[in-house]
């Protein structure tokens, strides 16, 4: 399959407004909107509608998934810390937009995807423009056991409750970032692995998602 990439002074132009946004709407860490700043967002769009790619919102990308809002992306990669060289599990690989600004925060990435169209596409898009996670396409509501424990766990759909699989894969002292609630809207959640059985959870704002679907969820 061929790609076309082209990545020009609009786009850049477009992406440091995109990222001057985020600023006014809260996003602090530096790291995160560097990231922003340099993952081509627009190349994960149709050609038609690149001119939508900067633009604070969600968008479909087929198979019923979305690629997230990019306050939602800055807003979930905040909350996660990445330190390089993290040991970082994504549950929900999608179209990889994700992927890569984790990637730039300098995440050793595990990405797993259910959806086979969307992981076909996304194994051959992302080491195109440079970015090579370690892929794995299944059931992503269970984690991934055999390379399990991580740093760090990144959920990017909705769950409607906090799978136990994947508190078991966090290393002590690792976080897990997931939106749980109904299928309408979901808080986001943060729960820290202080002990071999103790967990420190916070809840925080509301977002909207697409269904976390296998085993351990919807």
């Amino acid at each position: 399959m061929a790609y076309k990439f082209v990545d020009n002074y609009r786009e850049k132009g477009a992406r440091k407004q995109l990222v001057k946004h985020l600023e006014k709407r809260g996003i602090e860490d530096k790291n995160v909107l560097r990231a922003i700043g340099k993952v081509p967002r627009h190349f994960f769009f149709d050609e038609t509608f690149w001119n939508q790619a900067y633009r604070d919102i969600a968008f479909p990308i087929g198979d019923g998934q979305t690629i997230s809002q990019p306050y939602t992306v800055a807003y979930q990669s905040e909350l996660l810390h990445v330190k390089d060289g993290d040991k970082v599990l994504e549950i929900g690989t999608g179209c990889g937009y994700q992927s890569c600004i984790l990637l730039e925060l300098g995440a050793d990435l595990y990405t797993i995807e259910r959806q086979e169209n969307l992981y076909n596409r996304t194994i051959q898009v992302l080491p195109y423009i440079g970015y090579k996670p370690h892929f794995f396409l299944g059931d992503g509501s269970k984690g991934i056991p055999e390379h399990a424990p991580y740093d760090k766990i990144i959920v990017t759909a909705g769950a409607p409750f906090v799978p136990d699989v994947m508190l078991k894969q966090l290393k002590p002292g690792g976080l897990l970032v997931i939106p749980v609630g109904d299928e309408n809207s979901q808080k986001m959640v943060t729960i820290l692995r202080v002990g071999e059985n103790n967990f420190e959870r916070i809840d925080l704002d509301t977002f909207r998602f697409v269904p976390l679907v296998g085993d351990k969820a919807w």
